[in-house]
């Protein structure tokens, strides 16, 4: 053989060998590929399908809720796809043991569970109840359960905690709360074990009016994302995503759409249309014969002589004054409509701070009781962890807590009392003494949201000594707002300032309210047509052109008078007088 032969035949044994490590290469280099740049394979996060207003399916059986949308919304920060699955809760804590679901998007956090699930920070609380028939046995605590059945949801908390208590109860396990509270509703068993807020709810859907839970929730339980134990990655995920949604404000805009009042129980539709037929057809019958007897008009004046112009001028001129009334009586219609509406709104928030105002007193107290035994504790085992924050910082931190959170339930109430006073319809006389400066402070408690939103230097100068004065407290506090209100629009920058103060005037005998502002200011020729109806330099931002014509017929009505003045540039007063109430 000679030399050139063994060279050609070294070189194909060395392309045979590379082409063979290529051929080994390549499903290596080929998987690589895909996991660089497929698309990443979807998070599976389950919940209960009847679990509301957290989780449940609607009526075209898709996903809603609290969970749902909070779920969705970190997907989205995080970039991550997900796909959410419900279904009964049982067989959804069964599918995370065995990896067919990665994440439960709602689950109460426990010691127990905490063995088998790594938990994220609870993005809500969960309050669970007794419930009990109406004119029945009440069961009010735990150890009432003896010898009783007691309806549970299979696989719920609850369910958990009397097995592993072991009370004496005979439980009644079904695979959901609705059926929980439909078996109790129905006269069956002593009681159910169901949280308050998705027990609340459903008896709303369900229309059970015979069972209702103890006013005193038994637990207070954290309620957040659960994962398999040490699924860290996608753990920290959702913790991430949770964090950034509160950081933005976004959390607490789906916190408070789902749990921050129980959603109304339908729209009388109805009730609706035949008031609205009620008030439409009339309305329609009246427009019809105006624009028909308009129309005679006008061919009545194309058919008379120059001698009769100033009569057709007349009559056109009350038509259109016709059209005005029409318009501010539909404006009014409005405004009551919106009365009703507040007066509606301030009953719902009531409801929900009345049972703050009760329950925090009773927190509070059971606090100060259980003080002595918190302090006998840190004193023998030192310092411990109690709601993520040391006990030597938290005992100095609770009552203070305490005391905000009655603080600003008290606003709460007088806020939403001022609400309703002012949207009241009042049909009285204007002969009730009024206190002005208690009216203003009213006032002002309506306003505050908007005066502090477009500035920070806001003064009031209430004159101790004020006279009272004859009328209808309601109505002026509305001239009040509406001042206030037109003060607010005024202002181009939060750097202006915005001043109210009363006072008496002893040689005329009238007590005044200035309201003034560093705004933009008024033109001069637009200050005499101030209080015409429909007059408004603030058409293109909403503006009707009412709130002042409204606030001057008030004041007329009372005996008093509105005075302007203004400087284009540099702000505008307000002067309202009323005849002070001289005693004799």
């Amino acid at each position: 053989m000679n030399q050139r032969t063994r060279l050609q035949r070294k070189g194909w044994n060395w392309c045979g060998l590379l082409c063979a490590l290529f051929a080994l290469l390549l499903p290596a280099l080929a998987s690589a590929e895909d996991t660089s740049g497929g698309i990443e394979a979807p998070v599976v996060v389950g919940g209960d399908h009847q679990y509301p207003p957290y989780e449940f399916l609607d009526s075209r059986n898709q996903p809603t809720g609290f969970n749902v949308d909070l779920t969705r919304a970190i997907a989205r920060v995080m970039g991550m796809p997900v796909e959410i699955r419900l279904g009964n809760w049982g067989e959804m804590r069964k599918a995370l043991a065995s990896g067919e679901v990665d994440v439960l998007q709602g689950m109460v956090s426990t010691p127990e569970r905490a063995g088998e699930v790594d938990f994220s920070p609870p993005h809500a609380v969960v309050h669970q109840s007794i419930w009990n028939r109406r004119g029945g046995p009440q069961i009010l605590r735990l150890d009432q359960l003896a010898g009783k059945e007691v309806i549970v949801m299979r696989g719920s908390v609850m369910h958990d905690l009397m097995l592993r208590e072991n009370l004496g109860a005979r439980l009644i396990p079904v695979n959901s709360l609705a059926e929980a509270l439909r078996l109790l509703s129905s006269g069956k068993h002593d009681c159910a074990l169901v949280a308050k807020l998705p027990g609340q709810y459903l008896i709303g859907q369900l229309k059970l009016t015979n069972i209702a839970p103890v006013a005193t929730p038994l637990l207070a339980q954290d309620y957040g994302y659960a994962v398999r134990k040490g699924n860290r990655s996608t753990l920290a995920r959702f913790n991430e995503g949770l964090a950034i949604l509160k950081e933005t404000g976004e959390y607490r805009e789906i916190h408070d759409r789902w749990l921050g009042v129980l959603e109304p129980q339908g729209v009388p539709w109805g009730r609706i249309i035949r008031f609205s037929a009620m008030i439409v057809v009339p309305l329609l019958l009246v427009l019809g014969g105006t624009v028909v007897w308009s129309r005679t008009l006008q061919r009545e004046v194309a058919a008379r002589t120059e001698a009769l112009e100033r009569e057709v001028a007349e009559r056109k001129r009350f038509a259109d004054e016709l059209q005005v009334r029409q318009r501010q009586l539909i404006q009014a219609d409005k405004m009551t409509s919106l009365g009703i509406l507040v007066s509606g709104v301030a009953h719902e928030i009531n409801n929900p701070n009345g049972v703050i105002m009760l329950n925090v007193p009773l927190l509070q107290k059971s606090f100060q009781d259980a003080l002595p035994i918190l302090e006998a504790y840190h004193q023998q085992q030192g310092d411990f962890v109690l709601g993520w924050l040391k006990y030597s910082r938290m005992r100095q931190e609770i009552p203070l807590l305490f005391s905000e959170t009655l603080e600003s339930a008290g606003r709460i109430k007088r806020i939403v009392e001022d609400l309703k006073d002012f949207a009241r319809r009042d049909d009285t006389d204007h002969s009730a003494r009024v206190d002005l400066n208690a009216v203003v402070e009213a006032a002002l408690r309506l306003v505050d949201p908007s005066v502090r939103k477009v500035t920070g230097q806001f003064r009031i100068d209430l004159d101790p000594q004020l006279p009272s004065v004859r009328g209808n407290a309601q109505r002026i506090e509305q001239v009040v707002v509406n001042l206030v209100l037109n003060a607010c629009q005024a202002l181009t920058g939060p750097e202006q300032g915005i001043s109210v103060r009363t006072d008496f005037a002893a040689d005329c005998g009238e007590v005044r309210v200035t309201v003034q502002d560093e705004g933009a200011g008024i033109a001069a020729e637009h200050l005499a047509h101030l209080t015409d109806p429909f007059f408004t330099t603030k058409r293109d931002s909403g503006g009707t052109g009412l709130g002042l014509s409204v606030s001057a017929g008030i004041v007329k009505e009372h005996g008093g008078s509105l005075k302007f003045d203004s400087t284009p540039g540099a702000g505008t007063t307000v002067v309202l007088s009323l005849p002070a109430l001289m005693e004799a």
